[in-house]
Order: structure tokens, then C-alpha cells, then sequence
């Protein structure tokens, strides 16, 4: 078994190279979910030039088990819950209302690092290309989704460099179009894949979504960057 990627960077641009039909579009953005997709959404915004924005996707654990998803939250205020996990492990609404709040108080804090005073960018009648470096289980690409279907986009794009193929497969019955560059098999895990995959920071999602918009604010002198990093 070897790696198929040298890094998140190439991967990206081999990625945007399969996407080249929506270069230069007005009605297209790049959403990616941080930490690891934004470094590879951050080549594909810029192949196409089309702007870059983070769409962050808090799975919700069971209270004993963290890894089992009972739902997500997302950005946007969208809400899921698996209510057939819940009924099965008999988890109370006390125990759902902590395990959100929890959450919430991350991704509250993940979009100010990332968005700073920005609102998260209207969706309606939009294509959306959803990017992440990988995907295994797909649990958090399709709690991502099911919430982006609640902004009433025009289209939702999956496009990832590696996926599990069964995971590849089931994404095309709940996105409209899905880009999986790899799929190999066992799959194992995303991060096999690839030759260098250490992890993203807060700081480089925070600086590829700044470069992405001075590009833009340079082409537009009338839009404002992002508001500066705070520790």
C-alpha cells in the first residue's frame, strides 16, 4: 500500500484540474471543511477563481462513546440529529442539549477564528463545490449536505482527492455531482494516501482564507479582508 498524494497542495490542483467547467463563474463558491479541506479547497478557488469560504461541521458524539455521530451542527444554524441512533442508545434530551452546547461553543469559535466578523455567505440559487481532503465513513461530508440543502443552493459539488468507493458511491444520491479523484482499496484511512499529511492549523486555515481574499479585494478595491487573528 503506498501513498497516491504528495500533499494537501497537490492534491487540490489535481482536483481543480477536474473542475475546470466551473472556472470563472460568478454564481460559484468553494466551501471547505477545516482544518484539512481548506488547504486543498484554497487550490481549487484559486484554479478556478472563484472565491473560498469554510463551511464547519461539529459532529455530535454520544455522551459515552465521542465517535459515534447521534447528528451534526453546521455553520448557517443547521441542526441534525439521528434520531434512530437515539432511540437506540436511549439518550436523553438533557444529554442531547450538552453535548450541543459543547459543540456549539466550538464551532462559535472556530468561525470567528476563520470568518471573523463575516456572515456566513448566502447559498440560495449558488453552485456550491464542497471540499475536504478526504473522506472514509463520510459522516461529517454528509451531515455537511443535509445542511447545505437547508440554504437552497443551485447545485452541491463533492469533490475530494481520496474517498473510500463505497463512501464515493453513496454520495451520489445526496449530492448533485461527485468528484472523487482516488479511490483505492482496502482504503484504511484517509491519511495513508498521502506522503505528507501533518496536520492543518487554526493559523493556515485563518491565512489561506486571507490570501483568497486580498486576491478578491484586489480585483474588487471595495470589499474588506477578513479582521486579524486573535489568540
Amino acid at each position: 500500500m503506498g501513498s497516491l498524494l504528495r500533499d494537501r497542495t497537490e492534491a487540490g490542483k489535481r482536483l481543480a484540474r477536474e473542475l475546470m467547467r466551473y472556472a470563472s463563474r460568478g454564481d460559484v463558491l468553494v466551501l471547505a471543511l477545516p482544518r484539512g479541506g481548506v488547504p486543498v479547497g484554497f487550490e481549487v478557488a484559486r484554479a478556478l477563481g472563484v472565491p473560498l469560504d469554510v463551511f464547519v461541521v461539529r459532529k455530535l458524539g454520544l455522551p459515552f462513546h465521542e465517535e459515534l455521530a447521534m447528528g451534526a451542527i453546521a455553520s448557517g444554524g443547521a441542526q441534525l440529529l439521528n434520531e434512530d441512533v437515539i432511540q437506540t442508545y436511549a439518550i436523553s434530551d438533557d444529554e442531547i442539549d450538552r453535548v450541543i452546547e459543547s459543540e456549539m461553543r466550538e464551532l462559535e469559535r472556530r468561525e470567528r477564528l476563520y470568518r471573523g466578523n463575516r456572515p456566513f455567505p448566502a447559498l440560495r440559487d449558488r453552485i456550491v463545490i464542497l471540499v475536504d481532503d478526504g473522506v472514509a465513513t463520510g459522516s461529517t461530508m454528509r451531515a455537511a449536505i443535509m445542511a447545505l440543502r437547508e440554504e437552497s443552493p443551485a447545485r452541491i459539488v463533492v469533490a475530494v482527492p481520496v474517498a473510500a468507493k463505497d463512501t464515493c458511491e453513496e454520495f451520489h444520491g445526496v449530492a448533485d455531482e461527485v468528484v472523487c479523484l482516488e479511490t483505492p482499496e482496502p482504503f484504511d484511512a484517509v491519511g495513508v494516501w498521502y506522503q505528507n499529511f501533518a496536520q492543518t492549523t487554526d493559523r493556515e486555515v485563518h491565512d489561506l482564507l486571507t490570501r483568497c481574499r486580498v486576491a478578491s479585494r484586489d480585483m474588487h478595491p471595495s470589499r474588506r479582508s477578513v479582521a486579524p487573528i486573535r489568540h
